[in-house]
């Protein structure tokens, strides 16, 4: 999986003119993650405080920790690969030490997705913190 960067991410989505546009660039990132197999989806990598469904497992390789993940909502995939662009590939110390609050902020997400899916979102970045 190759992602692009959340520079590329944020100078993508401010390119584009309207949160329709937005919404459909980002439900076409999560397309690109490959997913879980069902025998992964278990519930002890269930993710709470999501709405929908979410599963993610990490993996450490060297010093850095690498993430799979699934949900069964196609706008949530995409709401991961926003997040894994951020997270997936680096350190335990790369990870705590990045901004995710400056970047949602510069994605313009908070004002555009729903207060259960902005939890959710949350909750996401609060469990690949917790396995770093």
């Amino acid at each position: 999986m190759s992602l692009p960067s959340t520079e590329e991410i944020i100078d993508d989505l401010e390119f584009l003119d309207d949160w329709e546009q937005r919404y459909q660039y980002i439900i076409d990132l999560g397309k690109q993650l490959p997913g879980l197999p069902d025998e992964q989806k278990k519930d002890e990598y269930l993710v709470r405080g999501c709405q929908s469904s979410v599963w993610m497992i990490s993996e450490a390789r060297g010093d850095k920790l690498f993430f799979k993940v699934d949900s069964d909502a196609i706008i949530v995939q995409g709401l991961l690969a926003l997040v894994l662009a951020a997270y997936d590939g680096k350190t335990s110390n790369e990870i705590q030490q990045f901004d995710i609050d400056g970047y949602f902020k510069q994605l313009d997400l908070e004002r555009h997705i729903s207060p259960t899916r902005g939890n959710g979102l949350r909750a996401m970045v609060a469990k690949i913190k917790q396995l770093a």
